[in-house]
């Protein structure tokens, strides 16, 4: 694959390199089960939610602006997520993309990721209320 193609590909995935780095650069900034939370989510994504590449950067704007607005708010992940992070991601993406077929091992990790930061979000497990 040419370095023309490289970029092409790169650009329908996570769509044009400023926005994305400029995402990234946001992520970041996250505190850290915050930023945990994004970081599978958005690993989630690539793999596994086809999409083009404008619209792929409005999604993962979209999800910082949420995380970001989270964290000022120190509204704990599961509030945000819910107890299914599957399906909050699938519902999520509905508005970017057709969707696509998701393995269960992948579910599983997303799950156990998104357990993991929303029980570091007070040092203790997040539970409803």
């Amino acid at each position: 694959m040419s370095d023309v193609e490289k970029s092409g590909f790169i650009s329908k995935v996570i769509g044009p390199k400023k926005r994305w780095r400029a995402y990234k650069a946001r992520s970041r900034q996250l505190p850290e089960n915050y930023r945990t939370a994004v970081e599978e989510i958005e690993r989630y994504l690539m793999h596994f939610v086809p999409t083009d590449g404008d619209s792929s950067a409005s999604m993962f704007e979209d999800l910082a602006d949420l995380f970001e607005q989270a964290a000022v708010d120190a509204t704990p992940i599961r509030d945000v997520v819910g107890e299914d992070p599957v399906e909050f991601v699938e519902a999520f993406v509905q508005n970017y993309s057709e969707g696509g077929y998701v393995p269960p091992r992948a579910r599983k990790r997303l799950t156990d990721a998104i357990e993991r930061a929303a029980s570091n979000n007070t040092g203790k497990d997040d539970t409803a209320v």
